[in-house]
C-alpha cells in the first residue's frame, strides 16, 4: 500500500541529490519533498524547475527548505558531503566528510527528527555507522545505501551474460560499498535457475565470470573518469529505497546495515541483504556463504572496522 502522505527531506542538492529528487518527481510516490542545502539558491532552483514538470508527474509539493523542516519528516535522505576525485577510493574521504556528517545529524535531531536516515554519501558504510552514533536512533532507523547500487549493476551485468532482462537476474554484492565488496556467486539465479546448475556450455567460465565482477567493482572509477561522477543510478537507487519504506513493501534489498551477530560480526555497518518497510529495516536476512565468500567478507568487514576506529 501507498503512502502519499510521506514527507522526504534531501540535503544535499548536488549531482546525487538532484537525481534522487528527480527520480522521486518521476515516481510519484510522496507528498513533500523538502531540499536543503548550504547553497539555498541552488536548492530554489532546483525546486522551481522540478515543480515545472508537475504536468508530467503525480502532485507532489517541493520546495526548498531547512532543518526545520526535518522535525516532521519521514525521512531525511543525506548526499550532502565532498565528491569522490578521480584516483580517490571512497575510504579516501573519510576524514573530509566525517566532520561535515557531525554537523549535518545534530541539526537535524536539534530540529526534533524522529523518523528514517538514508545516507548516500561516502564512504557509506562507515557514514551510516557515524550517523547511527550521532542521531542515537534505533539502528533500523539508520540506513545506509551500501551495496544496492553494486547489486544492480552486477545484475545488469549477467542479464547481458545470459541475454535476459534484468529483473529475472537475483544476485547480490556483500560487503563495504568500495574495494573490498564481493559478489555471492552461490546465491545467483538467472529465472530462477542456480548459476551452478548451468551447464558449461551455457555459462561464462570463472575468468570470464571475475571479470564481469571486476566491472562491478571498478564502475565508478570508470564512470567518474568520463563524466566526474556517478550520480543516475544511486540516484535511482534511492528511490527504490525510498519506495520500499514509504509503501511498508518488506522489499529485501542489500543496503548498509548494523550487524549485531549476523554473519559472525558485531558493531560495524555494511551491506547485506535487509528488509525494508515502514519502519526502516525491519531485519536482517543471513545468506549462508561459502568458505570464500565467509573469508571475503571477513576481510571487508575489517577494512569498515578499521575505518569506524579512525573516528570512533
Amino acid at each position: 500500500m501507498q503512502c502519499k502522505s510521506m514527507k522526504v527531506v534531501v540535503i544535499g542538492a548536488g549531482a546525487v541529490g538532484s537525481s534522487f529528487a528527480y527520480a522521486l518527481l518521476n515516481q510519484g510516490f510522496v507528498r513533500d519533498l523538502v531540499i536543503l542545502d548550504l547553497n539555498h539558491d541552488k536548492a530554489e532552483g532546483d525546486a522551481i524547475d522540478l515543480l515545472h514538470g508537475m504536468p508530467f508527474s503525480s502532485p507532489m509539493n517541493i520546495w526548498a527548505g531547512t532543518y526545520d523542516d526535518c522535525k516532521d519528516a519521514d525521512l531525511v535522505v543525506n548526499c550532502a558531503g565532498a565528491n569522490q576525485d578521480p584516483g580517490e577510493t571512497r575510504l579516501d574521504l573519510l576524514e573530509k566528510n566525517s566532520k561535515i556528517f557531525k554537523e549535518i545529524v545534530d541539526q537535524v535531531m536539534q530540529a526534533g527528527f524522529t523518523g528514517i536516515f538514508l545516507i548516500a554519501t561516502n564512504p557509506v558504510d562507515v557514514l551510516a555507522y557515524a550517523t547511527w552514533k550521532y542521531s542515537g536512533l534505533p539502528s533500523n532507523q539508520v540506513i545506509g545505501s551500501g551495496t544496492v547500487l553494486d547489486t544492480a549493476r552486477f545484475r545488469y551485468l549477467l542479464a547481458n551474460k545470459f541475454k535476459v532482462d534484468s529483473r529475472n537476474v537475483h544476485a547480490f554484492i556483500l560487503g563495504e560499498h568500495g574495494d573490498s565488496s564481493l559478489p555471492i556467486w552461490s546465491h545467483v539465479t538467472i529465472g530462477g535457475k542456480p548459476l551452478a546448475h548451468f551447464d558449461d556450455e551455457n555459462k561464462p567460465n570463472d575468468e570470464e565470470l571475475e571479470e564481469t565482477f571486476i566491472k562491478v567493482r571498478d564502475a565508478a572509477y570508470e564512470i567518474i573518469k568520463r563524466k566526474g561522477a556517478t550520480y543516475y543510478g544511486i540516484g535511482m537507487g534511492l528511490a527504490r529505497i525510498t519506495k520500499a519504506i514509504a509503501s511498508n513493501e518488506n522489499a529485501v534489498l542489500p543496503v548498509s546495515a548494523l550487524l549485531s551477530g549476523q554473519y559472525g560480526h558485531s558493531d560495524v555497518y555494511t551491506g547485506v541483504p535487509a528488509i525494508i518497510n515502514s519502519s526502516g529495516i525491519r531485519e536482517l536476512v543471513e545468506l549462508k556463504l561459502n568458505e570464500e565468500e565467509t573469508m571475503r567478507f571477513e576481510k571487508s568487514v575489517k577494512i569498515l572496522k578499521g575505518f569506524i576506529d579512525k573516528i570512533f
